[in-house]
C-alpha cells in the first residue's frame, strides 16, 4: 500500500523487522515477497485458505487428488543424495491409516519436526510404498495455552501466504496478530460509506482481520474482493480524471475537414477504403472539427488499413494550415512510413521529411529551418522528433504508431511540440476490452477489425525440426514462383541457457542451404543506415530470403513476401507471433506461416502454440495472450503511467473491474473536485495515494 507522511508519523510505514517476532534475517525473506512495512504486511494476502472442517482422513485420501489431513507425527528422519539433494521426510498418523510427507532441497527443514508433534499437511497425494504428499503445505500445531502461538490455532479457516525459501507460513500467521493488534487502528478507511454500503462491503479495519483470521470462507473471499474492487476503482478514478482534465483543458483546433486535398488523395489510391475505414474516418473528423483536442486510440489487426486512415487525418490539419507529425518506435517503421508516402504527398503539392537518429548532421539542420517556417509540412520520424531543437511552425496533429512502445513522457513530450493539438494513436497489437477500459479508459477508442477486400487467409503450420527437409523444399518451390520469404529468429546471439537458434547462424546455414539464392540478414545491431539499405533490397526483389530478428514485428509492408519460417516460436508471445505473422499475406496470393517448434513433450508452450495455429483473429489471440501472460507483460501497465495491480487480475477480476469502472465515472460526473463531504475519504486516498504521480492526470 501507499507509504504517505501520516504513515511515518503512525507507524505503518515502520520497517517490518521492527514487529514482534520477525527480526532482521526473517525481514530480508519477507522483502522478497515485497513486504518491507508493517503495513505491507497487513496487505499481505493470502493466496488460499485451508478449511479445517474440512480435513480428511488419512484412509480416505485418493491418489492423484488434492487433500488435508490433521494427524501426529511417528516418525522424522533426513538424507542427502546427490540427485535430489537434502531430503526431509516425516511419517503422519491420524489412527486411521499413516501418510509419508517428502520435501526436496529444504535443509531448513531439519530440526522443524518432532515426534508426537500435532500437524496439519495439504497436498496432491501420490503413492511410493504407502501414500505420501511431496513438498506439501504443512502447520506444526501448538496447543501450549501459555504461548503467544495460540491464538492463530483457534479459527478453523487456515491461511496460506505466499512464501519464499526461510519462511514458513507459521512464521508470517504468528506475528501477524501482533500487527492486527498494534496497527490495525491506524489504517484509515479508503471507500465511501456510500460504497461500502452498495456493495457490501466490510470497513478496511474488518477486511484485514477476515483476511488473516476468517470466521470462515466468505468472510475471507468478500475481503479480497473488497481490496481489488478498490484497486481497479481508483485506477478507473486517474482514468475518470485525465477524460474530464481533457474534456476541460484550452481549447484545441477546429480542424474541419475542407476537401481540396483529401478528394484528390482519395484518387491517387490505387484502391477504395473500406467500410469500416470510412467508418473510422468519419470520427476522427468529428473529433477534429471540435473545439477541443481529439484523444483518440485507433486500434486495428495487422494489415487491416490504419496508416492511410492517419494519412488522411494529416492532409485535414494540412487543409487548415497546420503541420502534422507521426512518430514510430523504429527507423525501419518510419522509413517505410515515408517510403511508401512521399511520392503522394510530393504530388499533393505537400512536403514531407524524415527525422530519425541517423539522419545526417547538415540534412538534419535544413529539415528543421524548414520545419520552422512551415515548408516542411508532414514529419516521419523516431523518438528524434521529441528532441529539444525540434520546433515546429504551426503542429495541429500529432500521431503515434505502435504507441505501447513509447513511455508516458514520451508521448507528453510529442503533444508538447504543439499548443494542445489533436493526438492519435495508433496499435496493431489489438487490445481486449479489459486493457481498453484500464490503460486506456480515458481515450476514445476507434476499431478497425476488417481487412481490405481481396487478402487470402494466412495458412498456419506448427511443425517440428523433424520435417525441416519438407519445408527446405517448399521455401525452394516458392521462391521458384517469385515468391519471397521471411526466416524469423528469437536472438542475435548464441545463448546456452535458452538453446536458441541466433540469427547469425541461421543466416550462415541459410547462405549454405539456398546457395543459389539471393540471402539478407537484419537485426537490430546493425547500423540503421545498414538494416535500411538490406530493407530496401528486399522490398525491390533484390534478395529471395530475408533472415530477420523481431525487428521486422511491425509495419513492414512487402506483398511479394508470402512465407514466414518462425524459429523457436515457443519464446514469444501469441501478440508478438500475431505481429509477425502479419508480415506476410500483404497482397493477393496465399500467403504460409510455418512454425518450428519444439517437440510434443513441452506441453504449455504446445498448447499455446495449437491456439495460434488455429486462431488468426488478433483479438481472440490478445484475450488469450491476457490470460497465459499478464497485463505486464503483454503491454507493460508502466508504459502507461498507471500503478501496477496488486491485489486484482484483469482475467480472472472483469466482473468487479467494470462495476469499478462505473462508479469511478459516475462520480467524477456528478463531484467532479470530489468536494462533496461525502466524498472526503476518496479525496483524500486518492491524494495519498497519487500526489507524487501527477503526470498520471495529463497524459492518456
Amino acid at each position: 500500500m501507499t507509504k504517505n507522511k501520516t504513515a511515518y508519523k503512525t507507524g505503518l510505514a515502520l520497517p517490518i523487522q521492527y514487529l514482534k517476532n520477525i527480526g532482521p534475517k526473517r525481514a530480508l525473506y519477507l522483502k522478497r515477497i515485497g513486504v518491507e512495512t508493517i503495513e505491507d504486511f497487513l496487505f499481505l494476502v493470502p493466496r488460499r485458505y485451508i478449511d479445517r472442517t474440512k480435513i480428511s482422513k488419512i484412509r480416505e485420501l485418493t491418489t492423484g487428488q488434492h487433500g488435508s489431513v490433521y494427524g501426529k507425527i511417528i516418525a522424522t528422519g533426513t538424507r542427502k543424495t546427490k540427485a535430489k539433494g537434502n531430503i526431509v521426510r516425516i511419517v503422519v498418523t491420524d489412527q486411521t491409516d499413516i501418510l509419508e510427507a517428502v520435501w526436496f532441497n529444504r535443509p531448513d527443514l531439519k530440526s522443524g519436526f518432532k515426534t508426537n508433534q500435532p500437524v496439519i499437511l495439504s497436498g496432491n497425494v501420490t503413492y511410493y510404498e504407502r501414500k505420501q504428499m511431496v513438498n506439501p503445505f504443512y502447520e506444526i500445531i501448538t496447543e501450549d495455552s501459555d504461548s503467544d502461538k495460540s491464538f492463530v490455532y483457534t479459527g478453523s479457516i487456515i491461511p496460506i501466504y505466499p512464501l519464499t525459501e526461510g519462511l514458513s507460513n507459521w512464521e508470517i500467521r504468528r506475528p501477524m496478530q501482533n500487527a492486527i493488534n498494534s496497527y490495525l487502528h491506524l489504517i484509515p478507511e479508503s471507500l465511501s460509506h456510500s460504497i461500502l454500503n452498495q456493495y457490501s462491503f466490510p470497513t478496511i479495519k474488518n477486511t484485514i482481520t477476515n483476511l488473516h483470521f476468517p470466521k470462515n470462507l466468505i468472510d475471507a473471499q468478500i475481503g479480497q474482493e473488497r481490496l481489488k474492487f478498490e484497486e481497479f476503482f481508483y485506477l478507473e478514478l486517474i482514468l475518470a480524471l485525465r477524460k474530464l482534465a481533457q474534456s476541460c483543458q484550452q481549447k484545441g483546433y477546429t480542424l474541419p475537414e475542407k476537401g481540396f486535398i483529401t478528394s484528390k488523395f482519395l484518387k491517387l489510391l490505387p484502391f477504395q477504403l473500406t467500410q469500416g475505414q470510412n467508418k473510422v474516418l468519419s470520427q476522427i473528423k468529428a473529433d477534429m472539427a471540435k473545439p477541443t483536442s481529439m484523444n483518440r486510440l485507433l486500434q486495428g489487426d495487422v494489415g487491416s488499413g490504419k496508416t492511410v486512415i492517419a494519412v488522411y487525418a494529416m492532409l485535414i490539419a494540412i487543409e487548415n494550415a497546420f503541420q502534422a507529425a507521426l512518430m514510430a518506435p523504429t527507423e525501419i517503421l518510419a522509413e517505410q512510413h515515408y517510403l511508401v508516402w512521399h511520392d503522394k504527398l510530393k504530388e499533393l503539392g505537400i512536403d514531407s521529411c524524415l527525422l530519425t537518429s541517423s539522419t545526417k548532421t547538415a540534412q538534419r539542420k535544413s529539415y528543421l529551418a524548414d520545419i520552422q517556417t512551415n515548408k516542411i509540412k508532414i514529419i516521419f520520424g523516431t523518438h528524434a522528433l521529441i528532441e529539444q531543437d525540434i520546433k515546429f511552425h504551426k503542429l495541429g496533429l500529432a500521431i503515434i504508431d505502435e504507441q505501447h512502445r513509447f513511455g508516458v513522457m514520451q508521448r507528453a513530450a510529442l503533444i508538447n511540440k504543439g499548443i494542445n493539438p489533436d493526438f492519435l494513436v495508433m496499435t496493431a497489437t489489438p487490445i481486449p476490452r479489459t486493457l481498453q477500459m484500464t490503460l486506456y479508459g480515458d481515450l476514445e477508442i476507434s476499431v478497425l477489425a476488417e481487412k481490405p477486400p481481396g487478402r487470402k487467409r494466412i495458412i498456419t503450420r506448427l511443425t517440428t525440426d523433424k520435417e525441416r527437409d519438407k519445408i527446405y523444399k517448399f521455401i525452394q518451390d516458392k521462391i521458384t514462383e517469385v515468391r519471397q520469404v521471411y526466416i524469423v529468429c528469437p536472438l542475435i546471439e548464441e545463448s546456452e541457457k535458452l538453446d536458441l537458434k541466433a540469427a547469425i547462424k541461421t543466416y550462415e546455414q541459410t547462405s549454405k542451404i539456398f546457395a543459389q539464392f539471393r540471402v539478407g540478414l537484419v537485426h537490430g545491431k546493425l547500423k540503421s543506415s545498414e538494416r535500411i539499405n538490406i530493407m530496401e533490397q528486399f522490398r525491390r526483389h533484390e534478395l529471395d530470403i530475408l533472415v530477420t530478428t523481431t525487428v521486422i514485428e511491425v509495419g513492414v509492408d512487402i506483398a511479394n513476401a508470402t512465407v514466414m519460417v518462425i524459429e523457436h516460436p515457443e519464446r514469444f508471445g501469441l501478440a508478438q507471433l500475431h505481429q509477425l505473422r502479419g508480415r506476410i499475406g500483404r497482397g493477393q496470393e496465399t500467403s504460409y506461416c510455418i512454425l518450428i517448434g519444439p517437440d510434443s513433450s513441452f506441453a504449455p508452450a504446445m498448447h499455446r502454440l495449437k491456439f495460434f495455429e488455429q486462431n488468426d483473429d488478433g483479438f481472440l489471440l490478445a484475450e488469450k495472450d491476457l490470460e497465459i501472460r499478464g497485463p505486464g507483460q503483454l503491454l507493460g501497465t508502466r508504459q502507461h503511467g498507471l500503478p501496477d495491480l496488486r491485489f486484482a487480475d484483469l482475467t480472472e477480476d472483469r466482473a468487479l473491474l467494470f462495476k469499478a469502472r462505473d462508479e469511478a465515472f459516475a462520480l467524477i460526473d456528478a463531484d467532479p473536485n470530489l468536494s462533496k463531504p461525502e466524498n472526503q475519504i476518496i479525496r483524500s486516498t486518492f491524494l495519498s495515494k497519487f500526489k507524487d504521480r501527477t503526470e498520471l492526470l495529463r497524459v492518456g
